[in-house]
């Protein structure tokens, strides 16, 4: 099997809890990965995959999903608008309790690193994007000579496409640069 992970951009994010129970519970990993180390330095979140191949240096770094851990007070129900004047009563506080939440948020290079078993690795984060209820992951990938979109918000996924233009930002030939030919600040 082969594949390429050309472009990626996440905003996923998740009760930490959630991922460790999907470690935790021994998911079909893809081809290519045995298994997963997770590591917990500070607040950064690392799986590092495991190859199946002994023939990978143990110097070789393989894959790894890296997230920013934070802390955010979940309410069981929505907290009421401050405001108000001076006279207001004191409200009962709403139970709450803090969540830890793995976010795996940036492009390629900030969510998915190296390039040892990078495509397995992402078809770990497609998984654990599927378990998100909260942003999106969107990629263009290769797998086996075919070029794959891949969208997926809160969870669900979407249709997506890969389209190919001649530029980028949609500009025409001159792509709003400056025509040195015809200048005539420099032609006589």
């Amino acid at each position: 099997m082969t594949g390429r992970v050309y472009r990626l951009h996440s905003t996923l994010e998740l009760p930490l809890e959630d991922v460790e129970a999907h470690f935790d519970g021994d998911p079909d990993l893809p081809e290519g990965v045995e298994d997963v180390d997770i590591t917990r330095r500070n607040n950064t979140l690392i799986i590092k995959a495991v190859a199946e191949d002994e023939s990978l240096s143990k110097y070789t770094p393989t894959a790894q999903l890296k997230a920013s851990v934070s802390e955010t007070r979940v309410y069981e129900e929505e907290p009421p608008k401050t405001g108000g004047g001076w006279m207001q009563e004191e409200e009962e506080e709403i139970p709450s309790e803090l969540v830890e939440f793995a976010c795996f948020k940036g492009d390629r290079e900030t969510v998915l690193q190296n390039t040892a078993l990078q495509y397995p690795m992402f078809e770990v984060l497609r998984t654990i994007a599927l378990l998100s209820e909260k942003g999106t992951l969107t990629a263009i990938t290769e797998k086996d000579g075919d070029l794959r979109a891949t969208r997926i918000v809160e969870g669900e996924e979407r249709p997506a496409s890969v389209e190919v233009v001649e530029s980028p930002r949609g500009e025409g030939a001159n792509g709003g640069g400056v025509n040195w030919r015809d200048n005539k600040f420099i032609s006589d």
